[in-house]
């Protein structure tokens, strides 16, 4: 179990850090599925990529601190819901929105097995 908490949660940083950089320079890619959803320009770098930026960052904080970890990894979940349901109101259904709902499952299963593996007691 540890060893894909592990991998799994290398992947998201990976891919998070990537989606996340990708909005803080404007990624030129991005840009058009982003204006079809209705999000302005200006909101890739605040708050859309550093809050990407953030829960990657997190999830490296996490793999020594697991509550961080599972703070991170719950953060980057609501935000991926939030961001396919921006995709679903604007009705922009495109490889943007694909790529947000394999984050959102990613993101759910780093969740899933940091919760697992370190189980915080309150």
């Amino acid at each position: 179990m540890h060893t894909a908490y592990l991998v799994v949660t290398i992947f998201a940083i990976g891919l998070n850090a990537f989606s996340g950089v990708s909005a803080l320079v404007h990624f030129a890619p991005i840009l058009p599925p982003m204006q079809r959803a209705g999000v302005p320009v200006s909101w890739l770098t605040f708050p859309i990529g550093t809050l990407k930026t953030l829960g990657a960052l997190g999830l490296i904080a996490g793999l020594w601190v697991p509550p961080l970890g599972i703070a991170a990894a719950a953060g980057l979940t609501i935000f991926f819901v939030c961001a396919m349901y921006t995709h679903v109101l604007a009705d922009d259904i495109s490889g943007q929105f694909a790529f947000a709902g394999f984050l959102l499952a990613l993101n759910v299963a780093t969740f899933a097995l940091t919760a697992l593996v370190h189980p915080v007691v309150i």
